[in-house]
């Protein structure tokens, strides 16, 4: 996998990211390239200046690479029963489960937005839905590094596992009768955000314990699935 941009791979390299080698366009200069260096010399990375037609050859469908790639091992992911061994329910944690979320810069940053709030854990589906890759790697800000990320075959059958085990699921939905603002929010939760174009699936929206919508006081009913996310994640945050 590879890690376009100062940022990303500077984020990688601070979150000791299983980086293999990087690769800087002959004559990049500037503070983040600086700063590129001096990780890579101490985490003993290995790091060469390419020239750049040697260089251009690296990058993938015209991604912004501001002179520097780095490649690295794929995203460490976890079996949900993994995630859910680690913390006790008592402590009530709170999940985030994505149903078939299909852009990569949404779930970058839904990603960023999730580690930022202290959710435990982000549950994905391992199909319909976007790759975990250089995308939401760059979109994530380096966050996909900072959280864990569970890969489910069935969202439904992994609702049901987690209501079993003691968690409330709250869905979201424009056909809630109920506000964002008036769940409760003070139990071990698993807040669960649908897609871009068709929300939650029937089937996935019937494990639901709670359906929730955020209120909208203009002409545009629904909201970019990253924002209304953090809408709710925070809210969720300020009443626990």
């Amino acid at each position: 996998m590879k890690i376009y941009g100062r940022k990303p791979v500077l984020e990688a390299l601070n979150s000791r990211a299983p980086i293999t080698k990087i690769y800087i366009q002959f004559g990049t200069r500037g503070e983040g390239i600086d700063a590129i260096r001096a990780h890579s010399a101490k985490l003993l990375i290995p790091l060469q200046e390419l020239p750049a037609p040697k260089f251009s050859k690296l990058i993938e469908h015209d991604k912004e690479t501001q002179g520097v790639i780095a490649l690295r091992a794929e995203f460490k992911t976890y079996r949900l029963v993994e995630l859910l061994d680690k913390i006790p329910v008592a402590e009530k944690p709170v999940f985030l489960a994505l149903d078939s979320i299909q852009d990569p810069h949404n779930l970058g940053a839904i990603i960023r937005t999730a580690e930022a709030a202290g959710v435990n854990g982000i549950i994905v589906t391992k199909y319909n839905s976007a790759p975990l890759n250089d995308t939401v790697m760059k979109s994530s800000a380096g966050a996909v590094e900072m959280v864990r990320i569970a890969l489910v075959d069935n969202l439904a059958q992994a609702l049901q596992l987690m209501k079993e085990k003691g968690y409330w699921v709250v869905g979201t939905s424009l056909k809630a009768s109920k506000s964002h603002r008036e769940i409760d929010y003070d139990m071990p939760l698993v807040l669960v955000m649908g897609s871009e174009g068709k929300g939650l699936r029937p089937l996935v929206e019937r494990h639901c314990d709670f359906l929730a919508k955020i209120p909208m006081r203009g002409k545009t009913n629904s909201l970019n699935v990253s924002v209304a996310t953090g809408i709710i994640l925070f809210e969720a945050v300020k009443a626990r």
